[in-house]
């Protein structure tokens, strides 16, 4: 279940994640949606490492492996000689492996991009068009109730559950609600009740 607040600003906002994570939320629970390019870990830090650039980069090499195998292939294989020239000369095979590897690196990119961002969607989620307008949404994914808190030295970033996952769902989300209005809430959306 999540449960959704618009703020006004991002000082409101801020006091709102602050007191959520005081209360015993993990910052894995929180995300935040915001229609302004703010900077990475403003409202809520992420240790979520990304691996976009690698896939691009996988992309370029397949893309230079390929270019380079069609165009010196194909010139070996239907070989024309010409003069005294290399059958697989340098600057035409040059441009094809170029063209390949920018081609296959676009590609690995937009790839690359919606897998980074979880396009498309498995569900549906919270949003609220005030968001567009310029408002902060935070979310907050709570757990069933009385889940352990797993938040040690071991466990990865993504995976630790906060204090308050120990408390009945309804408790957490009667805090959240609480919280969120208390630090500045236009108002507060829970899935279920849109």
């Amino acid at each position: 279940m999540e449960i959704l607040g618009i703020f006004r600003d991002i000082e409101s906002a801020a006091i709102g994640v602050e007191e959520l994570l005081r209360e015993g939320f993990s910052e894995a629970q929180i995300t935040s949606l915001t229609s302004v390019p703010y900077p990475d870990g403003v409202l809520v830090k992420s240790d979520k490492r990304s691996w976009f650039r690698w896939v691009a980069l996988a992309g370029g090499m397949a893309g230079a492996g390929a270019g380079f195998s069609l165009a010196a292939g194909t010139a070996w294989l239907y070989p024309v000689q010409t003069g005294d020239k290399p059958i697989i000369a340098f600057y035409p095979t040059g441009i094809v492996t170029f063209e390949i590897t920018m081609l296959f690196a676009i590609v690995a990119t937009i790839a690359g991009m919606f897998l980074e961002m979880g396009l498309p969607f498995r569900r549906k989620r919270l949003y609220d068009p005030a968001i567009a307008e310029g408002c902060i949404g935070i979310i907050v994914s709570l757990h069933h109730g009385g889940d352990a808190v797993v938040c040690g030295e071991e466990t990865a970033p993504g995976e630790c559950i906060g204090i308050a996952a120990s408390l009945p769902a309804a408790e957490q989300g009667r805090r959240v609600d609480e919280i969120m209005r208390d630090a500045g809430a236009l108002r507060v959306i829970t899935e279920g009740t849109r």
